[in-house]
């Protein structure tokens, strides 16, 4: 790559400050710009569903790096600025202040935005998404004030806040037009296993249940109306049904979209000069299952190093295994690998001990593995996936089996 004209990375979140890193790392000497919407420096975002809400760290606790690393790296850090536009002509993104980039090469890494609630009342005070550390600093304010609240959604992020909610003394309300919590990111066991968990807890789940509409007077929110008919009372009501990629740059450029901005396996667009990593890129599953999009640390930090190689004259294929984690109070449930089409599962461990495994199958070959609360068992099941499962569902089901064990005779053979 010619140097000449630098690297511009749009989005300065976990994908974009690991690629600015990566970059320098691997020897990139160039202009680098790294532009970020919010007026603050990046700050990483799985905190604020958890410790941040809580009250347990500070804003400068969630900064991913401070200003003085930014300039001991010659990375020119532009935040409060929102791109507006790519002409892949001129090799240029204009800014929202009227300013050009000039770039050899464009790294998108715009992330995702809330999907929003299509529902009358979703305007009015009181009605909050959990996305920004805005966001997380105004609902741990109200927190302290509310009496009632209502969570839209049972993923992750709807849960985690559910948990942060009975932590401040509340009894939520879980709404999910789902059959079970965290829908298909995780399998059945692990999943009724929370809902208990939760429920014991004192937040009150409504699966198969979605919102009708947010009820309000004065402009401030009272409730919320469910689809059967149900009015559930509340001055705070969050939503969490999920993300949509940001691919409005790459889209008016005229660069091919399918859930997320598509890339190939080196995450490149079909413009030489153009790359997309993290949240916002559609990549190829590396077992060929068409095209996946993932929302994660692993991934964002993953495919920025892999982008970074490639740069600086070294690529390979992006084929990392996935992992992801969600903290729900003392719940701790980490995940290896994509469960996504098995069709046979195995518990290893006690559920009634609150420490366990399970096992996910696609036939007889290992697709992924949930842990709660055995942090050894994903770190073994991480190698494990990694190095090429030769585990079978019997084999898992036999008394005394440890997947520890497993994987370091594995890693001796």
């Amino acid at each position: 790559m010619n140097a000449g004209r630098g690297v511009v990375v749009v989005g300065a979140g976990q994908a974009g400050v690991q690629a600015a890193e990566a970059l320098r790392e691997a020897g990139f000497a160039g202009p680098l710009t790294l532009v970020g919407e919010e007026p603050e420096l990046p700050y990483q975002r799985p905190p604020l569903s958890k410790e941040y809400l809580a009250g347990k760290v500070s804003r400068e606790d969630v900064v991913l790096r401070g200003e003085r690393f930014y300039e001991d790296r010659d990375i020119d850090l532009l935040a409060g600025r929102r791109a507006l536009a790519v002409d892949r002509g001129r090799r240029t993104v204009t800014l929202d202040d009227g300013s050009a980039l000039p770039y050899e090469h464009l790294v998108l890494a715009t992330g995702t935005r809330p999907r929003p609630l299509p529902i009358p009342g979703n305007d009015l005070d009181g009605v909050l998404n959990l996305r920004t550390r805005a966001d997380a600093q105004e609902l741990r304010e109200r927190l302290a004030s509310a009496r009632g609240v209502v969570v839209i959604g049972a993923g992750f992020i709807g849960l985690e806040f559910a948990a942060a909610c009975q932590a401040a003394g509340l009894r939520p309300v879980v709404l999910d037009i789902a059959d079970q919590v965290m829908g298909r990111a995780v399998s059945a066991p692990t999943a009724a296993y929370f809902e208990d968990r939760h429920g014991i807890r004192g937040t009150r789940l409504l699966m198969g249940c979605g919102p009708a509409e947010v009820v309000g007077e004065d402009g401030r929110v009272t409730g919320v109306r469910t689809t059967d008919g149900v009015t559930v009372p509340a001055d705070l009501v969050v939503t969490g049904i999920g993300v949509l990629p940001r691919t409005e740059l790459a889209s008016t450029a005229g660069l091919a979209t399918d859930n997320g901005i598509v890339v190939d396996e080196y995450l490149a667009t079909a413009d030489p000069h153009i790359s997309a990593i993290g949240d916002c890129a559609s990549f190829p599953a590396p077992h060929g299952n068409g095209r996946i999009r993932l929302e994660s640390v692993q991934n964002a930090s993953d495919q920025a190093r892999c982008l970074a190689a490639r740069l600086t004259g070294a690529p390979r294929p992006y084929d990392v295994l996935p992992w992801f984690w969600s903290y729900q109070g003392d719940l701790r449930l980490q995940i290896a690998g994509l469960s996504t089409g098995h069709d046979r599962t195995v518990v290893c461990g006690e559920r009634q001990d609150g420490k366990f495994s399970v096992f996910c199958f696609r036939g007889s070959t290992l697709v992924a593995v949930e842990s709660v609360n055995r942090p050894a068992d994903h770190m073994a099941a991480r190698r494990l996936l990694t190095d090429g499962p030769d585990l079978t569902p019997d084999e898992v089901a036999e008394p005394g089996f440890s997947l520890r064990d497993r994987a370091a005779r594995k890693a001796v053979a």
